[in-house]
């Protein structure tokens, strides 16, 4: 009887500890990770918005887009002229570079009468130097430094060399016309750069030199440069000749400009 009684009283312990009679765990509740649904989304079909339709576009597209709103919105073009960040010589000798590659694959392969090689690359031809009449007013004094003005003017004349020749000067007047227009920007840009420092970064960058072989590359047709370059900074050509007969001056201005002494203390007396 009292082992009867132990084990009834062995049970109703173990019912006083189970999980199902415990009061702290009743009363929990089990949480259930929420979904999160964003606010007002539904399935229904809609139209991207402006973020990602932007991302979808390739560089063509948005300038196609964004000329058609400017040409609506004139305002909104002067925005972007004054909010779009300056381009660099290199990005813009790019642009010519890919205009250049559509008048390459333009042109007819094997023997094809001028004219119609002429038809077949004109769209191209006139899209390229109209290119280069556009972009090279962006690297001509006051706007640009003469450094980077002669860098494109470089890069721009290598690609007006690279123009077709035609006999026919109904069909040569295009790259006749754009070496004229770079001679000019040539010219006025050594006008600018001779007036700083003495011409000193046309000297040190042998400037004279890079113009002279596209005068030669382009047949003559540099003359206004050529003329400016001989003008404007003549004491280049006066220096190459006086070191060919003999050392120059090292007081010179010009040759302290050149080694970083100018300014320094000059040493007076035999010591």
């Amino acid at each position: 009887m009292a082992s009867r009684k132990r084990k009834a009283d062995d049970e109703n312990d173990e019912m006083s500890v189970s999980p199902t009679s415990s009061p702290a765990i009743s009363s929990r509740q089990l949480a259930r990770p929420s979904k999160k649904v964003r606010a007002g989304q539904d399935l229904n079909g809609r139209p991207l918005p402006l973020p990602r339709l932007l991302e979808t576009l390739d560089t063509t597209q948005l300038r196609t887009v964004l000329q058609k709103i400017c040409e609506r919105h004139p305002d909104i073009s002067q925005e972007l002229v004054n909010d779009a960040p300056k381009p660099s010589a290199a990005s813009a000798l790019g642009v010519l570079a890919e205009y250049q590659e559509k008048l390459r694959a333009a042109v007819p392969f094997g023997s094809s009468s001028p004219d119609y090689m002429y038809f077949r690359v004109k769209q191209h031809l006139v899209a390229l130097t109209d290119a280069i009449s556009d972009f090279t007013p962006q690297y001509l004094p006051p706007t640009e430094q003469t450094n980077t003005c002669l860098h494109y003017l470089d890069g721009a004349t290598k690609v007006i060399h690279a123009l077709p020749d035609f006999e026919n000067q109904q069909y040569r007047h295009h790259k006749d016309n754009a070496y004229d227009e770079i001679s000019k920007a040539w010219a006025m840009v050594i006008t600018e750069g001779s007036k700083r420092g003495g011409g000193i970064v046309l000297h040190t960058g042998g400037w004279d030199q890079i113009l002279t072989k596209h005068n030669h590359q382009s047949q003559g047709r540099l003359e206004h440069a050529m003329n400016a370059m001989a003008m404007e900074v003549g004491w280049i050509g006066a220096n190459t000749n006086a070191a060919a007969s003999g050392p120059s001056n090292p007081n010179s201005i010009l040759n302290q400009l050149i080694n970083g002494t100018y300014g320094s203390p000059v040493r007076v007396g035999p010591w």
